[in-house]
């Protein structure tokens, strides 16, 4: 590069781009212009020995603007993914909340789906993160404690079933009986790692009400399967009760009512059971933004918590309390 070129550039700092910049440029042609007016006639006798002219210099900025520019317009037009950790129950329904988001706002979005209470101990020591969807209203509010994190939104809810292997005649009257039954083997997720095992728990605990010694019965004979730091996961695509249900690991096992969808696509053999009233326990879950997060992550939880973003999660069986009324 000839070096009057070279010192119009450093010379000249970035105004030029500045100005006509792709937020406000009104064309290539200015953004030229703007250029051109840099090169001083001392500039052009440089370049261009007894031939000044503004044509030249003009010709000379276009070339050097056109080489330019695709550098300075992908740096203006690359977006850092949004970081979005969320409870593994919200994989399905999130994805694809996320890639709606991305069609509709051009903003990436990169997730990380694991047990909540996993989630939280991750954050709580600093992994990198911007908005945190937990699959209840307890470990969000932790980080808010702590500092890391904002108000926190409750933006779906969820229930709490039994799925049963095929074989196993299960009803909802007969349900408790056949948790207690020592020849049925119950599996739950992890207690404290994953909210799913601490409904299970509060199963467990409603239990007692209906049948004396029930809580510690089952506690003491419930198989932690799923949700837990060492816990095996499922393989790549399939539903993990499902999975577990249908290798024999568990007869009977407590997770989230929106599993059935997924399940039965998987193993149409296996059927939920609903939980009688009395042992019913429901899950709401709870949506918060990190502190430091950038804004586009403010705009990703305010699409979720969107008619269409709670329109996706209630497709996935979830019950949105942000869709307006019909």
């Amino acid at each position: 590069m000839n070096d009057a070129v070279r010192r119009v550039l450093s010379e000249g700092d970035k105004r030029p781009f500045n100005r006509y910049g792709p937020d406000r440029a009104t064309s290539l042609d200015a953004a030229c212009g703007a250029l051109a007016t840099r090169l001083t006639a001392r500039s052009l006798s440089s370049l261009m020995p007894g031939k000044p002219g503004h044509d030249m210099i003009r010709r000379l900025a276009l070339v050097i603007l056109v080489s330019l520019w695709p550098a300075f317009t992908s740096a203006q037009q690359v977006q850092k993914p949004v970081l979005l950790h969320a409870a593994g129950s919200l994989k399905n329904a999130l994805t694809e909340v996320a890639q709606a988001f991305e069609t509709s706002a051009g903003i990436p979005v990169k997730t990380s789906f694991r047990p909540s209470g996993l989630l939280r101990e991750a954050l709580a020591k600093g992994e990198p993160a911007e908005v945190f969807a937990s699959a209840n209203m307890e470990h969000p509010p932790m980080l808010a404690k702590d500092g890391k994190a904002g108000p926190v939104a409750l933006f779906v809810r969820n229930e709490t079933c039994a799925f049963a292997r095929p074989g196993l005649n299960v009803t909802s009257n007969t349900l408790l009986a056949h948790m207690l039954d020592s020849k049925v083997k119950l599996g739950t997720s992890t207690p404290r790692a994953d909210p799913s095992g601490d409904y299970a728990w509060h199963i467990f605990a409603k239990a007692e009400a209906l049948k004396t010694g029930a809580r510690a019965a089952l506690e003491a004979k419930a198989l932690q399967l799923v949700g837990g730091p060492n816990s095996a996961p499922p393989p790549p695509g399939r539903n993990a009760a499902g999975h577990l249900l249908a290798t024999g690991a568990a007869d009977l096992f407590l997770g989230y009512c929106t599993n059935a969808d997924p399940i039965a696509r998987e193993q149409p053999g296996i059927r939920m059971v609903r939980l009688p009233a009395n042992l019913l326990v429901g899950a709401d879950y709870g949506l918060t933004v990190l502190n430091g997060a950038s804004p586009n992550a403010y705009r990703l939880a305010m699409f979720i918590l969107s008619p269409d973003g709670q329109r996706i999660l209630a497709r996935h069986g979830f019950v949105a309390p942000g869709l307006p009324r019909e």
